[in-house]
């Protein structure tokens, strides 16, 4: 990498000084005729580009990145001052009325080879920064996907463990289906998106399951609206807010409850809504668990400015509301 890199500034400053070179020989062709030969002419025109580079080349490689970048504004701009008069020097003396012009050339040439380089590093910075970016990005998406398996398994563990303690003969059954619940997420968790109506499936599988545990001390319901067609979604991203509700709701309680979970897509927008009764004298700073934020940081990251999050947190019910514009995931079955 340091290699290519090297390369590339090589490259790129040898096109500058044939440029230059170029420019010089082009400025001065009309005058051509006073040099005493053609080789002279090109070697007078050649001396100013590098000239010119010269002092831009001192000020890129040596002022720039060991005296500016340590923030000793002063001594830069002395010491850039020093380096043009030098340059004017070198190439006009004795004459000191083309030292002074020379001069103010190479201020002008110098000014813009420092907008050209502080424009290509900014350039340059932007581009490592969103490489950053993307990279911290996806090591935190891989992490908190990570966190969904354990999460998920633990609370479907939970249910297993109370259906046995109650001796169920629904309790093989149960097994079978959270393998098939599992199955799912593992190879679920290996994709970017997956089917809007996979994950949906996946959710009514588990609220059956969950159904089964509860028994009948709690109403539990299921609905999807609109034609969900090949839009996709990120995996595993809905089914913290179920887990949630049954947590919080059904289980906190042997009292009857209810939970309503709904699914429908106006156009590109999928709203889902999952809203549970709440037991009395609930402890509300246990609401949110590492699921929810879990879920919301994933929302953030994967759908910055194409979700909308509500949550209604009231006496006797518990209501969240997610709104996904899942225009930008919809399946290309023509590529």
């Amino acid at each position: 990498m340091v290699k290519k890199s090297l390369q590339h500034t090589i490259l790129i400053n040898i096109a500058a000084f044939l440029l230059v070179a170029l420019l010089e020989i082009l400025g001065g062709w009309l005058f051509r005729n006073q040099y005493d030969t053609t080789y002279s002419f090109y070697v007078w025109q050649l001396s100013y580009a590098v000239t010119i580079m010269g002092v831009i080349w001192v000020n890129h490689f040596i002022l720039i990145p060991f005296v500016y970048d340590k923030k000793s504004y002063v001594l830069y701009g002395l010491l850039l001052i020093a380096t043009i008069f030098l340059g004017a020097f070198l190439k006009a003396y004795p004459k000191w009325i083309g030292i002074y012009k020379m001069s103010s050339f190479l201020i002008y040439t110098t000014g813009t080879g420092m907008a050209a380089f502080f424009l290509r590093r900014n350039m340059i910075f932007r581009r490592e920064n969103a490489e950053k970016e993307k990279l911290q990005k996806e090591m935190e998406l891989n992490y908190l996907k990570e966190q969904v398996n354990p999460h998920f398994l633990f609370n479907s563990l939970n249910s297993i463990y109370s259906l046995s303690r109650q001796q169920s003969p629904e309790t093989p059954e149960v097994v079978m289906q959270l393998s098939e619940l599992m199955r799912y997420q593992l190879e679920s968790s290996k994709k970017e998106t997956v089917l809007v109506k996979e994950e949906l499936e996946f959710i009514e599988n588990y609220l059956l399951l969950e159904e089964k545990r509860l028994s009948k001390r709690c109403t539990i319901e299921f609905g999807i609206e609109g034609d969900l067609l090949d839009f996709r979604i990120a995996p595993m991203l809905l089914i913290p807010f179920v887990e949630n509700a049954i947590k919080h709701g059904a289980h906190s309680t042997n009292k009857q409850s209810t939970i309503d979970v709904s699914a429908s897509l106006e156009q590109t927008t999928l709203h889902f809504s999952v809203l549970n009764s709440k037991p009395p004298h609930t402890t509300e700073s246990n609401r949110e668990g590492m699921g929810l934020e879990n879920v919301k940081r994933r929302l953030s990251l994967l759908y910055p400015n194409a979700h909308l999050l509500e949550i209604n947190n009231e006496e006797k019910t518990y209501r969240v509301h997610l709104s996904i514009d899942v225009s930008d995931s919809v399946l290309k079955l023509y590529d």
